[in-house]
This record gives C-alpha cells, sequence and structure tokens, in this order.
C-alpha cells in the first residue's frame, strides 16, 4: 500500500490536536474496559480462592470477561490514535452495555445504581462516537461522500 492509502500517525498530527469529543469516547470506552479486567479478575480470584458453588464456571466467566475488555480496551487506543476502523468496535461496545445496563436496573438490589452509571456511559459515548466532530476526526466520509 502506497502512504497515500495508508497515512500513518504523522498524518493525524498534521490534522490538528485531537478534539475534546474524542478524547472523551475513547476515556469512556477505555473505562468500560477497564470495569470488565476488574470485574473478571475478581470473579477470577474469588473463584480460585472461595468456595463457589461451581469453581469451573466461575472461572470461565472471569476469563470471559477479560478477554471481553479487549475490545473497548482496543477501540479506546485506536480512537486516540485517530484510527478511522476504531468506530465500528467502540460502538458495538455501548450497543452490548445497553441491555447489560437494562438487566442491572431490573434487579431488587445494589445492581441499580450500577445499572445507572453504565446506562449514562453507553449513551454519553454513543453520542460523542456519531458526533460530527467525531466523524471527522476519524476520517470518516458519510455515503456519498467517498473520495474517487
Amino acid at each position: 500500500m502506497s502512504s497515500a492509502q495508508n497515512p500513518g500517525p504523522e498524518a493525524a498530527e498534521e490534522a490538528g490536536p485531537r478534539p475534546v469529543r474524542l478524547i472523551a469516547a475513547a476515556a469512556l470506552a477505555a473505562l468500560e474496559g477497564l470495569a470488565l479486567v476488574v470485574g473478571g479478575v475478581w470473579i477470577l480470584v474469588l473463584g480460585l480462592t472461595g468456595e463457589p458453588d461451581d469453581r469451573q464456571q466461575a472461572v470461565t466467566g472471569g476469563v470471559t470477561l477479560i478477554v471481553l475488555a479487549l475490545l473497548p480496551l482496543l477501540a479506546a487506543r485506536g480512537l486516540l490514535a485517530r484510527r478511522s476502523w476504531s468506530r465500528g468496535p467502540a460502538v458495538i461496545t455501548q450497543i452490548m452495555a445497553l441491555p447489560v445496563a437494562y438487566n442491572l436496573l431490573q434487579a431488587d438490589s445494589m445492581a441499580i445504581p450500577a445499572g445507572i452509571a453504565l446506562a449514562v456511559v453507553a449513551v454519553a459515548a454513543l453520542v460523542l462516537l456519531i458526533n460530527a466532530e467525531t466523524t471527522r476526526a476519524l476520517g470518516i466520509r458519510g455515503p456519498g461522500n467517498a473520495e474517487k
């Protein structure tokens, strides 16, 4: 590929400073990724050191959460680097978070505040990700606006 087809990191630097909305979207995605890592480690440690009903299920759940954390963490890194591909995984993460938030809100426990926080973060991140300023900063063009 030529440098015109695959611009390097210097192209992002020439485009000016990162928009605040892009930085905020990356921060929210990273926050979700870190929360998944912490939750996964917590479940994994409790599964290995505690007395779970099913140790294998606890370990599997913890490892699954840690692996799922890669999606928002990679998306956050890509957003900060102004990679256009990163918006897709970031949006998918937020869409996946909304049903989780809804389920947490349906619980009759201390999970309700977590559901509220997750819903607020997911909606805020979606708004930031579809914002025109973010789209321009990532070099994403709408239908009919592609270069020929």
